[in-house]
Parts: C-alpha cells; structure tokens; sequence
C-alpha cells in the first residue's frame, strides 16, 4: 500500500484532506509544527486516501507513515 510519511518531527495541527479524497503529487495534506514554524506535508504520489494514521494534536517522528494511499 502506498504512504504518506512526516517530513519532520513535531506536533500534526492540521489536516487538509479527508478520508476519501484524491490527492495528486505537489497537494498539501498536512500541516505539521515543529521548533513554531508550520511545515507543509505534500504528497509525492497520486492515489486517495484510504485511512489517516494520526490526528490533529499527534505528536510525529520524522519518517512516520500518516496516511495510507489506495
């Protein structure tokens, strides 16, 4: 199955898209802060997502899959 992973570590304070959507490579789904700055989460690959792995106000490590593409 295809992922979503974090780009950073931090705390997830939004997200964009909703179970069932269809994302493109480049869309924003994720809103992560980390050391009070917001970095945007892309994803690179097309699909839609099936499940989110986290919530808003989860904390995330670098690397973590968030999201599960189908």
């Amino acid at each position: 199955m295809k992922s979503i992973c974090a780009i950073v570590s931090g705390r997830v304070i939004q997200c964009l898209r909703l179970e069932g959507d269809q994302v493109q490579p480049g869309d924003e789904v994720l809103k992560i802060e980390s050391m009070k700055m917001e970095i945007p989460v892309e994803t690179e690959i097309s699909g839609c997502i099936a499940k989110w792995l986290v919530k808003e106000g989860d904390d995330v490590q670098e690397g973590q899959v968030v999201a599960e593409l189908s």
